[in-house]
């Protein structure tokens, strides 16, 4: 007899639904998994047989052949083990087969030898994909009922036990689906330790990061030991604008991925803030692996990636965020598939300015010499470097602003200005796919929301001539103009907006 049970994989980031057909047929008791199975799942045979024994129900003697299609993709994971199971029962006529055949459900799980259901990574994902086929209930484990519920228009029943999943669809238990008030998630705000009131002085690096944030620019800061660059970089969380909800699907999908969302907080409501140490390898910065996972510029989607004492970094691990600088996805290819992860988010970078750290600091003498400082600084490529926005000098701070005792502005205000800023650019590219903030225009909507006066081009063509700039250069000093244009709330770029965004692509080397 046969049963098919719709399940679910992850490639990617991205939900794939995969048919579970389970044949059971007279002869010598043997059971054969295929369809392009990696070995947890081929070990589901032995989970499924003694999660079936242990939990009540006989299992049938004869030939079970388990068939995960489309076969031509490569499966991996113990999510099969609770549709394989329900789908043996219901070959061997001990679940309605007719539930489970028509394609109404989603099942997805792991199984313990005693029967009981455990999580899975990438629920999320599955769930999305699921409803976007038209499929309206979903069978997962209790603790990722939370996450699938996220997803308007589904009716998600989590069970602990085969035992329910059986009861379930034989009629005999009626589970209540699983219900999460998405905007009450939104509500909850997480407090920020680190505030923008506790920095001294630098009044003009905070200003370049309320631009940065408010348009999702990249920037990096460059000084001397203890001027401020990590301190203030690891308040831009504080000032980061509020996710809307297709962002937050899309970040979650990816630490539902690696099975980092918790179960009492289905869904990530914050802007992430990742942080590698320098040590990193490429692999691990930009995702890979034999089955390719995401890395940390994919865990940073939406968000921010903060590289501190960026030279310090491989030079080959730097030179891999090229592509997602420029196009916001990473492509890894591997011998038995390519697959693309998101990868959209705001680079935040700290250096020395060079191996002694004290170039150019008033205070201290460099010890360093041309020599080192040129070959400290070619870590630092051309191409990477001008794919920066916004390049800052951050000078040591004086005594006198240290021993102020009136605090700084706080990021409460600076958040309320990102914000404002950020909602003139959701309503300026609500009619446009893929572009959020003024960081991701492309070339057409640069040419649309950019214009200049004849002031403003001069100014520009000035700037561009005499600091030798790129033509991406040019355009993302027309970005930063059209952000900071924002934050003043002005509807075109006047040449004071142009003349401090130019003021951005500047920072002196000589010693």
């Amino acid at each position: 007899m046969l049963a098919k049970v719709l399940s679910g994989a992850v490639i990617g980031v991205d939900g794939l639904m995969v048919e579970v057909e389970v044949d059971l047929a007279k002869g010598l008791p043997a059971f054969s998994t295929v369809g392009l199975a990696e070995g947890a799942v081929r070990e589901a045979k032995d989970r499924v047989k003694a999660a079936i024994k242990n939990g009540g129900y006989a299992f049938p003697v004869g030939k079970i052949t388990v068939n995960l299609a489309p076969a031509s993709v490569r499966k991996e994971g113990a999510g099969y083990d609770l549709p394989i199971a329900l789908g043996i029962l219901a070959a061997a006529g001990l679940v309605d087969g007719e539930k489970l055949s028509s394609g109404s459900i989603l099942v997805i799980g792991e199984l313990s030898l005693d029967g009981t259901v455990k999580p899975v990574r990438g629920i999320l994902s599955m769930t999305m994909a699921a409803a976007k086929k038209g499929i309206r209930r979903v069978l997962v484990p209790l603790e990722n009922a939370s996450e699938a519920a996220v997803i308007p228009n589904v009716k998600v029943m989590g069970v602990e036990h085969l035992s329910q999943a059986v009861e379930y669809l034989c009629g005999l238990n009626n589970i209540q689906p699983t219900a999460v008030d998405v905007h009450e998630l939104f509500q909850y705000q997480i407090v920020h330790e680190a505030d923008f009131e506790d920095v001294k002085g630098q009044e003009h690096v905070k200003r370049a990061l309320e631009i940065a944030a408010s348009g999702g620019h990249n920037i990096l800061m460059s000084g001397p030991p203890g001027s401020g660059k990590t301190m203030m970089a690891r308040r831009l969380p504080s000032i980061l604008p509020d996710f809307t909800l297709d962002e937050a699907l899309e970040t979650s999908k990816v630490f539902s991925t690696i099975g980092n969302l918790p179960a009492d907080y289905p869904l990530v409501t914050e802007r992430p803030f990742r942080a590698p140490h320098h040590t990193i390898s490429d692999a691990g910065l930009i995702g890979g692996g034999q089955v390719p996972r995401p890395g940390e510029v994919s865990l940073a989607h939406n968000g921010v990636l903060f590289l501190d004492e960026l030279l310090e970094f491989k030079k080959h691990v730097l030179e891999v965020l090229r592509q997602p600088l420029e196009d916001g996805i990473v492509s890894i290819s591997r011998a038995s598939m390519s697959l693309v992860f998101p990868a959209r988010f705001m680079l935040a970078a700290a250096m020395n300015p060079c191996p002694c750290g004290y170039m150019g600091d008033p205070f201290h003498e460099c010890s360093c010499s041309p020599v080192q400082i040129q070959r400290y600084r070619s870590r630092l490529s051309g191409p990477l470097m001008d794919r920066i926005d916004m390049h800052i000098e951050v000078p040591a701070v004086q005594v006198t602003e240290l021993a102020a005792l009136q605090p700084g502005e706080n990021s409460a205000a600076i958040r309320s200005r990102v914000n404002s800023a950020r909602c003139l650019q959701k309503q300026r590219f609500a009619e446009i796919s893929g572009v959020n903030c003024n960081a991701q225009m492309r070339p057409r909507e640069v040419t649309k929301f950019c214009k200049l006066d004849s002031v403003g081009t001069r100014l520009l063509e000035g700037a561009v001539k005499q600091l030798g700039l790129s033509a991406r250069a040019h355009n993302r000093i027309l970005k930063i103009a059209r952000t900071v244009a924002d934050l003043a709330g002005k509807k075109n770029i006047d040449s004071t907006s142009l003349g401090e965004a130019i003021q951005y692509r500047r920072m002196r080397y000589e010693k």
